[in-house]
């Protein structure tokens, strides 16, 4: 390991059980034991990503805090992190820094979003990032500390806190802990989601979404994808009109049936596009926008006027992750409709 030279300050502690109760009081943890970060630690999280501390890993775009190496090493380090852990860290920095990510507007909003880690390419088995059974449950120490490194910048490099009104979530979120996971590419019928985002498939990548609490649902009765697809599109309803973007996590004995009648993604978007649809006043009947929307406007329309629940075809990113024996999918809705903050991918660049 090369000599680091930190800059942050040093505080010198008798044991780890003081260190950790340290960080508590200063509200440095987010509400759980913390790994305290030792220089020697913090060194060889930066090597893991061949990272001189004072580099800049992004910039928040409203508040203009920035993320340097070095303090997202001391994060990643107390959330459990091993060292070749830190490239997917770095480029899920890089992702949520981008404008139209719009971190700012999920951290201060009361709707309570959680930033969604999804990972593809080689590194997801290189790390044995979880993709299969119980995929956003525990278990798994790549999953839940990259995703709490994640969370542990937000809280102490960006200042958003929960303790001191920052975080303006009414409900909050599980996912505010820690949401990682990994695309399940040994079932995929289609092409990962890094490579629908523009990417190659030998390329590791992470996208990151501003998810709303997941909906899932068993669709036991049918292989027929129309009827599945439909199945999706009753838990989006409670959405409204003109979605502009929603997650569909899709089990592999559902994306099983996929493949077999040869159903590509591009046909899953268009379909849940063109029959994920209501009237005005079916819209109305439920509580939801009774006209068509022009930037904060409602302009009134016909009650038999027909508006698509998503804007487009490519509103809708499906995902295939989750374990066998089960036909058990889930949607995820983003922040504002996915009209407010957009999905974000950049690859992961490690030193191999």
């Amino acid at each position: 390991m090369t000599t680091t030279r930190l800059t942050s300050t040093s505080i010198e502690l008798p044991s780890a059980l003081e260190a950790i109760e340290t960080f508590f009081d200063n509200g440095w943890s987010d509400g759980l034991p913390v790994v305290p970060p030792t220089p020697e630690a913090v060194a060889a999280m930066l090597d893991g990503a061949s990272l001189a501390p004072e580099a800049i890993l992004g910039v928040e775009p409203v508040k203009g805090a920035i993320i340097t190496a070095e303090k997202a090493a001391i994060n990643a380090v107390m959330a459990g992190c091993k060292p070749e852990y830190m490239p997917v860290v770095v480029a899920a920095i890089e992702a949520i820094t981008r404008p139209e990510f719009n971190l700012h507007g999920i951290t201060v909003s009361t709707m309570g979003a959680a930033i969604l880690l999804v990972v593809n390419g080689p590194i997801t088995k290189q790390l044995e990032i979880n993709s299969g059974v119980s995929v956003f449950g525990p278990g798994h120490r790549a999953n839940a500390t990259i995703g709490r490194a994640i969370r542990l910048i937000v809280l102490n490099v960006l200042g958003t806190r929960s303790n001191d009104g920052l975080d303006k979530g009414t409900l909050g979120h599980p996912g505010k802990y820690t949401w990682c996971i990994a695309e399940n590419e040994d079932r995929l019928p289609w092409e990962p989601l890094h490579v629908t985002r523009g990417l190659n498939e030998n390329d590791s990548a992470v996208t990151v979404f501003s998810g709303l609490s997941g909906t899932p649902f068993g669709e036991h009765e049918t292989s027929d994808p129309e009827q599945i697809l439909d199945a999706y599109a009753q838990r989006m309803y409670p959405l409204g009109p003109g979605v502009g973007e929603t997650i569909i996590v899709i089990a592999p004995e559902h994306a099983a049936h996929f493949e077999r009648e040869d159903w590509d993604k591009r046909r899953v978007e268009q379909h849940l596009f063109e029959s994920a649809r209501k009237t005005v006043a079916q819209w109305a009947e439920m509580g939801l926008p009774s006209g068509t929307r022009t930037g904060q406007a409602e302009t009134p329309a016909n009650p038999d006027d027909v508006l698509n629940l998503l804007a487009s075809p490519e509103s809708v990113i499906p995902i295939v992750a989750g374990g066998d024996g089960g036909a058990w999918s889930m949607v995820i809705p983003t922040w504002g409709r996915g009209l407010g903050s957009k999905a974000v991918t950049r690859q992961i660049v490690t030193n191999g």
